[in-house]
């Protein structure tokens, strides 16, 4: 199960993204799918198979979306956060061959085309919450155990 928790940010992009589908893309292939059956024959109809299929796929987006921002429990910066990592903060971590990782700990929604973000049920974020700069973690995956020192914390404010 997927903790159910989002950034106000992530919160408006889903938001728009949703708006966007149902009053812009829905209506503009609604249009196309009816001009091209109106042409006649559907089964060798290119333009409308197309846009029925697109029609089908904004449908099928337009519910998970509904569902989800239903489901969804989008968490503000809080002052006591100050110092520690939680839900929202942005953290450099570098372990000891000096490898150096920037992210932000965000809801599984918000993960998908960032690569400055990691998922708040991930191993690495499971194991830096609650810490401080200057803590060392130990994140277990399948490939092993690894060691990371938390360098900064920040929060959008």
């Amino acid at each position: 199960m997927r903790t159910p928790l989002i950034t106000p940010i992530g919160y408006a992009k889903l938001k728009q993204e949703l708006d966007f589908l149902w009053r812009e893309e829905r209506p503009e292939i609604t249009k196309k799918v009816t001009w091209a059956a109106s042409l006649g024959d559907r089964s060798e109809n290119a333009d409308y198979q197309y846009n029925k299929k697109r029609l089908r796929e904004i449908d099928r987006r337009v519910r998970y979306l509904n569902k989800t921002l239903e489901r969804l429990k989008v968490v503000h910066y809080h002052k006591d956060q100050e110092g520690r990592v939680f839900f929202g903060a942005h953290v450099k971590i570098e372990n000891d061959d000096g490898d150096i990782k920037q992210f932000q700990i965000v809801g599984y929604d918000e993960i998908f085309g960032r690569k400055d973000a990691i998922s708040i049920d991930s191993p690495m974020a499971r194991a830096l919450v609650k810490k401080e700069v200057g803590d060392e973690i130990e994140v277990r995956t399948e490939s092993g155990k690894f060691y990371w020192t938390i360098e900064s914390i920040h929060y959008d404010k």
